[in-house]
């Protein structure tokens, strides 16, 4: 899949995104990520079931990352868009390639922050029957 927006593109070829700039951004600025290691991240594009970046020529500029089974669950992580260009519809756009990805699955995401981005694509707090059990904090170090 390829999309072009303006100067932009958006691809889920997984060897397109440059990593380096991945990282970059995540280790530093993800509030959500930050205690990871570049091995982490390593094994999370990885293993991947979808990745989708966003691009302007060979610039990775953002990026989104999920797990899934392919066929009921799918789990939405690390969005994020170089602020450069935000305000563009980018992120929008980002998310929408990467759900489009995945039709007919029940998707999940913890968030912060840009819920009205999320809620645009259905997203809204938990049902009756969502369970979670948080991860232990003292095995993130």
């Amino acid at each position: 899949m390829r999309r072009e927006i303006d100067e932009f593109q958006i691809d889920d070829d997984p060897a397109r995104l440059d990593r380096d700039a991945v990282w970059a951004w995540l280790s530093t600025q993800a509030y959500w990520g930050r205690w990871r290691r570049r091995e982490h991240l390593e094994t999370q594009l990885d293993t991947a079931w979808r990745v989708v970046g966003l691009y302007r020529g060979d610039e990775t500029l953002g990026s989104a990352r999920a797990v899934s089974d392919g066929v009921s669950f799918a789990y939405l992580a690390d969005v994020w868009v170089d602020p450069s260009v935000r305000g563009r519809g980018l992120g929008v756009a980002l998310v929408g390639a990467m759900l489009d990805g995945g039709p007919g699955l029940r998707w999940t995401l913890h968030t912060a922050d840009a819920h009205t981005l999320y809620e645009r694509f259905g997203f809204r707090p938990p049902d009756t029957t969502a369970l979670e059990r948080p991860a232990d904090p003292t095995l993130l170090t």
